[in-house]
C-alpha cells in the first residue's frame, strides 16, 4: 500500500469520533447511498451480510425524532434485544465510562446534580445530535451473536467512510430500547431487532462538547505480543 493510502486511512481512523453536536448542511442521498454501499464490504461470517439499515433526512427524520424524544421523556423506554452494558461496571470499564461523562458534562457545565440539564442533553441523542441524517440499523432477530459481531465492522467501516468525505458520525445505542416507537414509524418488521441508530453530517466545531477527545488505551495496555524478536518481547518457548 503506497505511503500516502495508508497515510490518509490512519488519518480517517484517528480523526474519528463521537460528534455530539451537528451543522444543518444536508448530506445529499447519493451520498449516504455510497457510504452505505461501502460499509457493505465489511466482512461478515460466511458472508451472511446480516446488516438492514434506515436512513432518514427532512420531515420523516423529524418526526421519527419527535416520537422517540416524547416516548424518552414519558418514561416509555422498552428493553433492548442485547444488553450493551454489563449489570454492574467494574474496572478499568468503569473508570473509562466515568471519565467521558465526566468530560462531556464538564464541556457542557453541567454538574451532577443538574438532573434536568443531564435529560435534556440525553434527549438530544433522539434527535440525532442536529445531524440532518438518522441511520437506524437492525438485524433479523434470529441470528446469533456472530453476526452481532459482524455488524460492528460494518458500522465501522460506514464512519471511516464518512470521515474520509469530511463527514462526522456518532453511534448510538441510546435508540435500540425504542423498537415499538421506530416500528410505528419505519417500516421496520417483526422479525428485526434494532441494534443502534447512527447521526450523519458536518460537526458543529463551535460546540462545546465536540472538543471532548477521550483518551485511548495503547497496546501496551491490552496486547500480549509473542515470540517476536527483540527487547521487551516475551518468548513462550523459554
Amino acid at each position: 500500500m503506497p505511503d500516502e493510502t495508508a497515510a490518509a486511512v490512519d488519518a480517517a481512523i484517528r480523526s474519528r469520533r463521537a460528534v455530539r453536536a451537528f451543522r444543518p448542511d444536508p448530506v445529499p442521498a447519493a451520498t449516504v447511498t455510497t457510504l452505505l454501499d461501502l460499509a457493505a464490504q465489511a466482512p461478515s461470517g460466511s458472508n451472511m451480510q446480516p446488516w438492514r439499515a434506515y436512513a432518514l433526512a427532512g420531515a420523516v427524520r423529524d418526526r421519527v425524532c419527535e416520537a422517540v424524544v416524547a416516548a424518552y421523556l414519558a418514561g416509555e423506554e422498552g428493553e433492548a434485544a442485547q444488553p450493551y452494558y454489563p449489570d454492574t461496571f467494574f474496572e478499568p470499564y468503569r473508570g473509562r465510562r466515568r471519565a467521558v461523562g465526566l468530560g462531556l458534562y464538564g464541556l457542557l457545565g453541567l454538574g451532577r446534580d443538574d438532573k434536568a440539564g443531564m435529560q435534556a442533553q440525553h434527549a438530544r441523542n433522539f434527535r440525532f445530535f442536529d445531524a440532518p441524517v438518522g441511520l437506524i440499523f437492525t438485524i433479523d432477530r434470529r441470528l446469533a451473536v456472530g453476526s452481532w459481531l459482524d455488524y460492528g465492522g460494518f458500522l465501522q467501516t460506514l464512519m471511516l467512510a464518512a470521515r474520509a468525505r469530511g463527514l462526522d458520525t456518532c453511534a448510538q445505542a441510546a435508540f435500540a430500547p425504542y423498537h415499538a416507537v421506530l416500528r410505528r414509524h419505519l417500516p421496520i418488521g417483526a422479525d428485526e431487532h434494532v441494534v443502534c441508530g447512527m447521526a450523519l453530517g458536518y460537526a458543529d466545531a463551535s460546540a462545546p462538547e465536540n472538543r471532548l477527545v477521550p483518551e485511548r488505551a495503547g497496546p501496551d495496555e491490552f496486547a500480549t505480543l509473542l515470540g517476536f524478536p527483540g527487547p521487551g518481547r516475551p518468548d513462550p518457548d523459554r
